[in-house]
């Protein structure tokens, strides 16, 4: 079933084209003003359309966040100095495993904030987990040794992020935009909720090895 934004952007786009064959008709009959105005009511809403059906598009993928909720589980798993491995499982049933190198879990996401205007087309606070890594304690091992990094978005043709960075227009729509990101020690078996609320990440360990 498609989503509110899609549907709102469906409506919006059938008044649009209502408007623009309105205008046409007005410019067969010579109604020069009418026509003007009915085809710039249609370009009006064919944009706003085009908007709208883009943000959905766009933020497909993205969960929708109104309390704190757990984003995933994961499972560590040392696997030599510095090495461990990360399952994931995530609420839609998913699940992944990533071999990292560091002595921490680092794992961020998108958040993104609506304003209220933008609720009303059904587009709320939602966010997105995007990557996961190793993380080493000390600075001078992450300046020298390899970087691990796994991305946990799934890639699609059109990002909101990326979206909002070309089209500025979107700028009346967003309250706010962030990255978020928390890391938890690997050096032990360990389960762990990684939680996501309107703030940002946190790490809870379930269990003690």
């Amino acid at each position: 079933m498609p989503d509110t934004p899609t549907l709102v952007a469906a409506v919006i786009a059938l008044f649009g084209v209502v408007f623009f064959l309105s205008g046409l008709a007005a410019l067969r009959r010579g109604r020069l003003f009418r026509m003007t105005m009915r085809l710039s009511a249609a370009a009006l809403l064919l944009a706003l359309a085009g908007l709208l059906g883009a943000a959905a598009v766009a933020t497909r993928g993205y969960n929708a966040l109104t309390h704190e909720e757990v984003a995933a589980t994961v499972r560590l798993e040392p696997a030599g100095p510095k090495r461990f491995t990360a399952r994931f499982r995530f609420p839609d049933g998913r699940e992944a495993g990533y071999r990292l190198a560091g002595d921490e879990l680092y794992v961020d996401a998108h958040i993104l904030k609506w304003k209220p205007l933008a609720n009303l087309f059904g587009l709320h606070t939602a966010y997105e987990l995007d990557r996961v890594s190793g993380r080493y304690r000390a600075a001078a091992e992450e300046q020298q040794n390899a970087r691990t990094v796994q991305a946990l978005a799934p890639e699609r043709p059109l990002d909101l992020f990326q979206l909002r960075q070309r089209y500025a227009l979107l700028g009346f729509l967003f309250d706010a935009e962030y990255g978020s990101a928390t890391f938890v020690m690997a050096d032990r078996p360990a389960e762990i909720e990684i939680r996501v609320s309107t703030s940002g990440l946190m790490a809870r360990r379930l269990e003690a090895p």
